[in-house]
């Protein structure tokens, strides 16, 4: 049976997942982190690309991006994998795939879920018990959202300039975000969705969704995770 197309919509932000083959790490020490982010930069340049978060773990990377063009996205993740894989294959004598077979994504609804995936992805060091907090992790764009270090790679979403007027109010927003932590069924609500390429919105989102693309969408899955708005997010002498 053939597969069915992977669903990408310009303009929108997906959640991508790429692992390692085999559950395989896809970076043995930090000269590799560094090569990935820098081929993984130039990938979304060339392919109008927009990288709003990102998080590089040992054996797979989660993104949150937004294409330009309906197949952008394909065209930088395809780029990725042959300048990266091909520098990690010279480096350590190795040769063939090092991604788990193609990559996984899945559009996010921007006002209902996008802040709440951007959190997704940046406390998945947290989950892993790598760090006690995200800002602790170099390889994310966690600290580039905490105002900790300024990341080329990151282009800023609207949604998340919605949390302050100043970068001061959005970075005392998102950290109080970042610290009411996720529950697990919000944590599997998006793995589990995102693997199966389903979209992370509202029933009325998907229906839209639906005729826009002339495609039958699978309705979401059960123990969707909570609305996060900036509205939620206490900001400036708020923030303790």
């Amino acid at each position: 049976m053939a597969r069915q197309p992977r669903l990408v919509v310009a303009g929108y932000p997906h959640h991508v997942i790429q692992r390692g083959n085999n559950r395989q790490p896809i970076v043995l020490d930090d000269r590799d982190r560094s090569a990935f982010l820098a081929e993984l930069r130039r990938a979304a340049a060339d392919h109008r690309l927009l990288i709003h978060a990102y998080v590089l773990m040992d054996n797979h990377v989660h993104l949150l991006a937004t294409p330009e063009a309906p197949t952008e996205l394909g065209r930088a993740m395809q780029a990725l994998g042959r300048r990266y894989v091909g520098w990690f294959n010279h480096r350590y004598g190795r040769s063939g795939g090092l991604w788990e077979g193609r990559y996984k994504a899945s559009i996010v609804e921007t006002d209902r879920y996008f802040l709440a995936c951007q959190r997704y992805i940046e406390l998945n060091p947290v989950r892993a018990s790598l760090v006690a907090s995200a800002a602790e992790y170099r390889w994310s764009s966690a600290r580039h959202h905490l105002g900790m270090e300024t990341d080329q790679l990151v282009s800023d979403h609207s949604v998340f300039w919605a949390l302050g007027n100043t970068p001061f109010d959005r970075q005392a927003a998102y950290r109080a975000l970042l610290e009411q932590g996720q529950d697990g069924t919000e944590t599997q609500w998006f793995t589990r969705a995102t693997l199966a390429g389903r979209v992370l919105g509202s029933d009325v989102f998907i229906h839209r969704l639906s005729a826009l693309t002339d495609r039958s969408l699978v309705p979401r899955p059960r123990g969707r995770p909570k609305r996060v708005s900036p509205d939620s997010v206490p900001i400036n002498d708020e923030v303790k």
